[in-house]
């Protein structure tokens, strides 16, 4: 087990960074088994940039999908999803729509976050290209192979509150064998980090006991620092935080969608504040139905998954901050965490 979300078999992640000065942005793809996995979304933001969440609404037609693609450069890196789809298409795998096994359409759900200019060059952004790169690298690891964390793939550019985020993941295993895992780009308006304190607010609630803070004297110098940062930089004005929370029990797609939802709690116990007018949280949700719920006849045998997932992200959310390093350049100063208060 690796505290990822590769810890749910038969998932992969890819991270691609788009190249060229003055870039601060990429994409990440999740690659589901062959054959998909039951998919659902949550948004929650004001402000998201999505596409073929539609296709997700368990009312509509498609039942399983292949991907699952997180980007940097706002609107416009959701290109990024064609060129997973185009990868998908060359290798059959998609939504089967004519009597030929290559007719197929693969569903390709994305969303993305706001990073445009933070490298220096507003034009820098993912494009199919990036795309392509991702889910070629997913393609390629091992099953259950580690996630690189920090400022790579869609968190390569991410903020939270002026200071630097990036990609996390985290993963637990329940008393009845199913697993439970997130994986995370943490780029939000709101703070991860409590003003009092020094501690990021996910530290309050991940399960591991008492939290020391900061000394008072460090977190008053960091204080400082990020003040001088974001007069540099300027304040945030749009941002996402996104997720994809994933387990191997086997639910409906009703289920899963209520797992997206409830997976935001984990957004809310480490950002605050969340879900406004200009974020575009988004959380997805995939389920490899290898394993049953416990207890399946029991009307709230979910009820354990639900509380999980919320769980993972937070911790996710706490793994993308402290792994990521600062930033300085022509875009803007972005001290990260570790840097600020000297932890590893």
């Amino acid at each position: 087990m690796n505290d990822a979300l590769t810890d749910v078999a038969g998932l992969r992640v890819g991270h691609a960074r788009v190249a060229g000065d003055g870039a601060l942005s990429g994409t990440t793809v999740v690659l589901a088994p062959e054959g998909g996995a039951v998919a659902a979304v949550d948004v929650r933001g004001g402000g998201p940039g999505t596409r073929e969440t539609d296709a997700l609404d368990p009312r509509n037609l498609v039942q399983r999908i292949e991907a699952v693609v997180l980007t940097g450069g706002s609107a416009y890196g959701l290109e990024a999803a064609a060129g997973v789809m185009a990868w998908l298409e060359e290798r059959g795998r998609g939504v089967r729509v004519g009597p030929d096994p290559a007719h197929v359409v693969p569903v390709v759900p994305a969303a993305c976050v706001f990073d445009l200019g933070r490298g220096g060059d507003f034009k820098a952004r993912p494009d199919a290209s990036t795309g392509r790169a991702a889910v070629e690298a997913a393609a390629a690891t091992a099953e259950g192979a580690p996630v690189a964390c920090g400022a790579v793939g869609a968190g390569t550019g991410a903020v939270v509150g002026g200071m630097k985020g990036g990609v996390g993941t985290a993963s637990m295993v329940l008393a009845s064998g199913v697993t439970v895992a997130a994986l995370v780009v943490a780029n939000a308006v709101g703070s991860a980090v409590d003003p009092g304190t020094g501690v990021l607010y996910g530290r309050y609630g991940d399960g591991r006991g008492h939290v020391t803070p900061p000394d008072p004297e460090v977190h008053a110098a960091a204080l400082r620092r990020l003040a001088a940062a974001r007069e540099r930089s300027g304040e945030p004005s749009l941002n996402t935080t996104l997720a994809v929370v994933a387990t191997d029990a086997d639910l409906t797609r009703a289920q899963a969608h209520k797992l997206a939802g409830t997976a935001h709690d984990g957004i809310a116990r480490a950002v605050r504040p969340v879900h406004l007018l200009n974020d575009g949280d988004t959380v997805f949700a995939l389920a490899t139905g290898v394993r049953p719920l416990a207890r399946p006849a029991h009307p709230l045998a979910l009820n354990e998954v639900l509380a999980a997932g919320a769980d993972v992200v937070t911790r996710a959310i706490v793994r993308a901050v402290e792994s990521a390093g600062s930033v300085s350049g022509p875009g803007g100063d972005f001290p990260a965490y570790r840097d600020l208060y000297g932890t590893d």
